[in-house]
């Protein structure tokens, strides 16, 4: 048997996130139908990254183990099946013990946001014309390397034998007229990059002081944290492995 890792990317606005649902549309779903298209076989893939429902991936990745040989041209031929908000970018043979989930060392997401009405904009980012203090809006975001427990940012009812996550990097920048931030770490709580946008978006808005949100994170309570922004302005970047997987 022979495992594989297929690296994808997609918009997600059509689909009820990444993960297969029963009576739902979603990216599993779909790469998984026309693999079966393709080879003539069904197979059940592994997924890197969770995205919710509207959420899109520059980067994201499968795996899945085969027995008999991959079309040729595989690639090409995955993707005239599959539509045109879904594409295959690569896929490679590695290791039987290599998992995408478990083995990836990082994972990096963006979240967007305009100020200007812009219709080009309206499903890859969030609208939000209101003022506000970019310093700020730093100073929340740098403050987040110095936790490990994000409960606080985590959706409630999901199944994680911990809330800990090590952040490498957060910060806010301008992309163009574009405001954006960016976030890097081991692992994501579910809801946590939307939580902290629109609770850090509280804190550029004064209707919460730096040390208010410096509570939250302590309090490790849900209920304190804002998870009003929507999914369409979070993008996954980069899933990133040891060099020796890929």
């Amino acid at each position: 048997m022979s495992r594989y890792f297929l690296e994808i990317s997609y918009k997600g606005t059509a689909y009820s996130g990444f993960q297969s649902q029963k009576n739902a549309n979603t990216i599993q779903a779909e790469i998984e139908k026309a693999f079966e298209m393709l080879q003539k076989e069904r197979i059940i893939m592994v997924g890197s990254s969770r995205t919710d429902s509207g959420v899109h991936a520059v980067q994201n990745f499968f795996h899945f183990d085969y027995n008999e040989n991959l079309n040729p041209h595989f690639v090409y031929k995955m993707n005239a099946i599959l539509p045109a908000d879904i594409v295959i970018k690569n896929v490679f043979p590695v290791s039987d013990k290599a998992h995408c989930r478990f083995d990836a060392i990082s994972r990096e997401y963006n979240y967007f946001i305009y100020r200007s009405k812009d219709p080009f904009l309206r499903e890859r980012a969030f609208y939000f014309p209101y003022k506000l203090d970019i310093d700020k809006l730093q100073q929340s975001a740098q403050m987040l390397g110095n936790y490990v427990d994000f409960t606080a940012f985590s959706k409630r009812k999901t199944q994680v034998k911990t809330f800990n996550c090590r952040v490498i990097e957060s910060e806010w920048f301008w992309e163009e007229n574009i405001l954006a931030y960016r976030v890097k770490a081991n692992r994501f709580l579910r809801g946590m990059v939307r939580a902290l946008v629109a609770t850090m978006l509280k804190v550029g808005r004064s209707k919460m002081d730096l040390e208010q949100f410096k509570n939250i994170i302590e309090s490790k309570d849900a209920s304190r944290a804002n998870f009003g922004v929507p999914a369409h302005g979070l993008f996954l970047i980069k899933v990133e492995y040891p060099p020796e997987i890929l």
